[in-house]
């Protein structure tokens, strides 16, 4: 019997991706209808690339991204605050990748039509509701033209978002996207890569911060890659900001004052800013944790089961682990409701506490740490707060988000087969 999933973003690829290696017959249904590559850069953890590579795709992955090397914390002032190696550079067995979202989303949506052909990815077709019945669901979807059609299935997969259908059915009183203030802009602009050249770099404090690291590799002639940074400003919450739409194309001049004067002697913030050919304003926003993922054959997954805050760079990776660990789930119990219960007993209390902590600044939160002591100017940070503070911190984090070096390198296969 088939599963069904509603979304084909990355989870949803994902999970077709990984129906396919284990012979189980699957659908995506995706609600646009064209996929394009939309949105800007995105970081994947090793414990995401693991999966991929796992997946066959090393090859494809390291054609579109870029192997992070350095991940870096700068004060207000343009000194260190932390800065650590990543990937294989940090000893991991597996490379951190730079990528652009919307590269990543195409490199897997193609994989599923060469894998499993043209048939297995309807778009144009968005999840509207379902029903579980003895032994199947019936999932409803509405097209362009808003006819419906009733699809059944064996399990359905919910991989359909921040606005996940799935999740409304489950949680009808949830309500809209929870906004604590943040707001972010995002872009991209041609510039010569700093520090290692594959750096992911934050300089600031909480209430404001930018953030920049290359999604390609430098132009052989020219040395200038693409950068992708995001400028952010916390705002007391009483202020509207409406709908939390990735795509809200701005002028820079709604933000760029903030950031003029950071200018340091090797990254020009309002620079980088200018030369973006299109910036796009985002709240930062997530949802309350839920109690359960599961209702029936319905499962929730990706950011329809536990939308974050980006400050981790884990909101894509966690996707993908996450429909790696319910197909190794129903792969140990079959294709049903047991396969649902067991990957949400694995995942659920774990990612439930890492969106709150994510809320909380996640491994960012260092810098809170540094303006309570010193108002974020410091000459030697070791003056402000010792290393092995700093280290216990991150260290902390990483475990949470599961992604400890030696945790990763020594666990086994997700999926054996």
């Amino acid at each position: 019997m088939t599963v069904i999933v509603a979304g084909g973003g990355i989870a949803g690829m994902t999970m077709a991706l990984t129906c396919h290696e284990l012979g189980i017959p699957v659908v995506v249904h995706e609600s646009v209808d064209r996929l394009r590559p939309q949105g800007v850069g995105i970081n994947l953890q090793p414990n995401a690339v693991r999966e991929l590579f796992d997946l066959g795709l090393e090859k494809q992955l390291e054609d579109i991204g870029v192997p992070a090397q350095e991940w870096a914390l700068v004060g207000r002032n343009g000194n260190d605050v932390w800065a650590e190696p990543r990937g294989r550079e940090a000893g991991y067995l597996w490379p951190q990748y730079s990528i652009h979202r919307g590269h990543l989303q195409m490199l897997l949506y193609q994989e599923v039509i060469k894998r499993l052909g043209s048939s297995a990815v309807t778009t144009g077709s968005r999840l509207v509701g379902y029903h579980s019945g003895n032994g199947t669901i019936q999932a409803s979807f509405q097209n362009l033209a808003t006819d419906t059609s009733i699809v059944e299935g064996a399990l359905l997969v919910g991989a359909d978002g921040l606005h996940s259908a799935a999740r409304k059915q489950m949680y009808p009183d949830e309500g809209p996207p929870v906004w604590g203030g943040p707001v972010m802009w995002r872009g991209t602009s041609e510039a010569v890569p700093i520090r290692t050249g594959a750096s992911f770099v934050l300089v600031g404090k909480l209430e404001q911060r930018f953030v920049c690291y290359p999604i390609t590799r430098p132009d052989p002639t020219t040395g200038l890659a693409t950068i992708n940074w995001i400028a952010e400003i916390t705002y007391d919450v009483s202020e509207d900001w409406g709908d939390s739409d990735w795509n809200r194309q701005v002028a820079v001049d709604k933000f760029l004052p903030f950031f003029e004067d950071w200018a340091f002697d090797w990254l020009d913030v309002p620079e980088l800013i200018r030369a973006a050919s299109a910036v796009y304003e985002y709240p930062m926003v997530d949802r309350d944790p839920v109690d359960s993922w599961v209702d029936g054959r319905c499962v929730l997954i990706g950011d329809a089961a536990h939308v974050m805050y980006p400050v981790g760079s884990n909101g894509a990776s966690q996707a993908i682990v996450d429909a790696r660990m319910l197909g190794a789930a129903m792969k140990e119990h079959g294709i049903n409701v047991a396969a649902l219960e067991s990957y949400e007993g694995a995942m659920l209390k774990d990612l439930n506490e890492l969106v709150l902590r994510n809320r909380g600044a996640g491994p960012i939160g260092i810098l809170g740490i540094v303006e309570d002591r010193c108002g974020g100017i410091f000459d030697n940070i070791e003056d402000v707060i010792p290393r092995s503070e700093i280290e216990d911190y991150m260290a902390s984090y990483k475990t949470a988000a599961g992604f400890a070096v030696e945790t990763l390198n020594n666990a086994p296969k997700t999926i054996q087969v």
